[in-house]
């Protein structure tokens, strides 16, 4: 019997580490693009899934931004099918007039229809093909747009989506082991040509910086940048679960957090629990910014008599005896 691969080794235990021990009942969804990291993934969870006594289907979306993307999902169907994976389906979305720019529209559309079909077929978990490279990319971009620790933090390997969990099971894999197992399995990857459209600043920092990181560095940067990612995850964590308890604590008797209490409070667990607090008074979290934590901030450690702090979503914050306080929508 020949020898398993390691590249698809690495990448079925990785699948096998992240199915184990899911609590959910349901199919498992991989959301599978045809690109290689997704393929490999969803060849993989096809294998083991099935022995963890799971179904897995696949589900690809359509963003309609190029021409012959249609049929370029419904190719990867029709493999999904081919490879015994089920339920299988191919979302379309439409992109134009989503705010931000294509790069975030096209992702809150993909994420939506993720959401809306995994909650549809009652999915135990959402799996996606981000590698350790992606996350090596996204703590580059967090770094140069001064994100602080939660940008730092890169990608979870596990969070929330519409109510079911969305798995990462490949951010220890690397890009060229997923490319590798694609080769093996005979498996034929389809090539975005936006991963090379420079116009994205993910394909400049993945055509140019981190080549340029691997040759002055060495590979091992990849690996550090992943890791630096993961330990900053856990003091978010750490220091999240601290603001939990520290906003209960601030919180003024009449209304509002008491200014005193937040004063005392040490500046990383202070900013959290304005953060929590303005997503409370309906901040949407993907429009709440730094700045606008940081006017909030004002209010309790550089008080002159400043008027209001502004939130996204219509809310005012005020300063008024010893107590912020929300008011509005404006």
């Amino acid at each position: 019997m020949a020898a398993l691969a390691p590249p698809v080794a690495a990448i079925r235990v990785a699948v096998r580490r992240a199915l184990t021990g899911l609590s959910e009942t349901g199919p498992v969804l991989v959301a599978c693009s045809g690109g290689a990291d997704s393929l490999a993934l969803a060849a993989a969870t096809a294998f083991v899934a099935p022995r963890l006594g799971r179904p897995a289907g696949v589900v690809t979306v359509d963003h309609g931004l190029q021409e012959g993307s249609a049929e370029r999902a419904e190719a990867v169907a029709e493999w999904a099918r081919g490879a015994g994976l089920a339920p299988v389906e191919v979302a379309r979305v439409d992109v134009a007039g989503r705010p931000g720019g294509p790069e975030a529209a096209a992702r809150d559309a993909r994420y939506q229809a993720l959401g809306e079909v995994a909650g549809r077929h009652r999915a135990a978990a959402l799996l996606t093909g981000h590698t350790r490279d992606d996350q090596a990319e996204t703590v580059l971009l967090a770094l140069a747009r001064g994100a602080g620790p939660r940008g730092l933090a890169g990608m979870p390997a596990r969070r929330d989506l519409a109510g079911v969990p969305l798995l990462r099971p490949l951010l220890d894999v690397s890009r060229e082991q997923t490319r590798k197992a694609c080769a093996v399995l005979g498996l034929d990857p389809w090539e975005d040509p936006h991963n090379a459209d420079p116009s994205y600043a993910r394909s400049r920092v993945r055509a140019d910086v981190l080549p340029a990181l691997v040759r002055a560095l060495g590979p091992g940067v990849l690996d550090n940048l992943a890791r630096t990612a993961r330990m900053v995850a856990a003091d978010n964590d750490a220091l999240d679960a601290l603001a939990g308890a520290a906003l209960t604590e601030v919180r003024h008797p009449e209304g509002g957090l008491a200014v005193p209490a937040l004063a005392g409070l040490a500046p990383a667990v202070r900013s959290r629990v304005l953060h929590a607090w303005a997503r409370e008074l309906g901040a949407p979290p993907t429009a709440l910014s730094h700045r606008h934590v940081t006017a909030l901030e004002a209010l309790v450690t550089g008080w002159h008599g400043q008027g209001a702090a502004y939130l996204p979503g219509g809310r005012r914050v005020i300063r008024r005896d010893g107590r912020l306080t929300a008011v509005g929508p404006t």
